[in-house]
């Protein structure tokens, strides 16, 4: 019963969240400055053509028909399974992200792979010294990527890997003018490289410096210089107690960066042409394609859900006493 009323809440609180979501992307798509007939049809063609023609496109792009009215509208068809039809892409909402969400899914998913474990086991070896260069060097690498646009090493990294050495392509996700046949799983990866590589480089800075503090405290604790008393070598306090205990908080910290992911993800596929998520949510933004943009948005809040809400789960998982408080709760 403890269970299902967990999930229940859990579900309530992410159908609240989706609604919200949805409801302030509309809002800020009604009050942009973009006009969709202008952006997408052009001032002049505008000039050329009929009032009633006019008229008819201000009826597709919904731009007619009251805010509140099409946005309750769209929720209504959404609940009933049908997303809409992308204004700009001329097919089904669903069928976009879809496509879209295959390119991005497995970026996203191995820059947060590699990014956390990196971040993690850096952050475990940097603490457990906290006086060696080893631990400067690793601080020092963190603060600096902290601080640093992805956008900008994207930039750096196509710049010195693709145009001067040579050796990965370009940008896109498969080679220009092949077939979707004839690109192999090869041609795929290597595509990916660069992008993946630039959400690793700037993800992993947060984890570092959350575990190294963590760890820190953990070899300056009571505990510690006890198991020092007993004889315990210094491998055997990091194993035994270091990872044990910033373990919990490294799962919190990763499953919200999923977040960051995404949105770094944006800027990326914007620099390398990568025809994912985040570039199409760009494009629908920058079109008034709202159809479109409140289909990525829902999706993109709902993986976020999903990372918080898998974080809980395993919280009882590492640590049972959650778990047993939860269930008392």
């Amino acid at each position: 019963m403890e269970r299902f009323l967990f999930l229940l809440k859990n579900f309530i609180r992410m159908a609240v969240l989706l609604f919200l979501v949805s409801a302030a992307a509309f809002f800020l798509v009604s009050v942009s400055p973009i006009d969709p007939l202008k952006a997408n049809v052009g001032q002049a063609a505008l000039g050329s053509m009929s009032q009633e023609q006019i008229a008819k496109l201000s009826e597709y792009w919904g731009a007619s028909a009251p805010p509140v009215k099409r946005f309750f509208s769209w929720a209504g068809d959404f609940l009933r399974g049908d997303m809409g039809t992308s204004l700009l892409y001329r097919q089904p909402v669903s069928h976009v992200i879809g496509v879209k969400l295959t390119n991005s899914l497995w970026l996203m998913a191995v820059s947060w792979v590699i990014s956390g474990i990196a971040g993690f086991v850096l952050g475990i070896l940097a603490g457990a010294d906290r006086e060696s260069g080893f631990n400067k060097a690793v601080s020092a690498y963190a603060l600096i990527t902290a601080s640093t646009p992805a956008f900008w090493l994207a930039l750096m990294l196509l710049m010195v890997f693709a145009v001067w050495l040579k050796v990965l392509p370009i940008g896109l996700s498969v080679p220009i003018g092949m077939e979707a046949a004839e690109v192999t799983l090869k041609d795929r990866i290597l595509h990916g490289i660069l992008p993946a590589l630039t959400l690793s480089i700037t993800g992993v800075s947060g984890m570092i410096l959350h575990t190294r503090e963590k760890m820190t405290e953990v070899m300056e604790s009571d505990y510690v210089l006890f198991a020092r008393a007993r004889g315990e070598t210094k491998s055997q306090i990091v194993i035994r107690h270091g990872i044990r205990n910033c373990l919990l908080p490294a799962l919190t910290l990763q499953f919200a960066s999923v977040s960051e992911i995404f949105g770094g993800s944006v800027l990326v596929e914007q620099v390398f042409s990568y025809p994912g998520l985040g570039q199409a949510a760009v494009t629908a933004g920058l079109g008034g394609d709202v159809p479109l943009l409140l289909g990525i948005t829902v999706i993109s809040a709902a993986i976020v859900f999903a990372g918080n809400f898998t974080a809980n789960i395993l919280y009882g998982v590492v640590d049972p006493r959650i778990r047993r408080g939860r269930e008392r709760a």
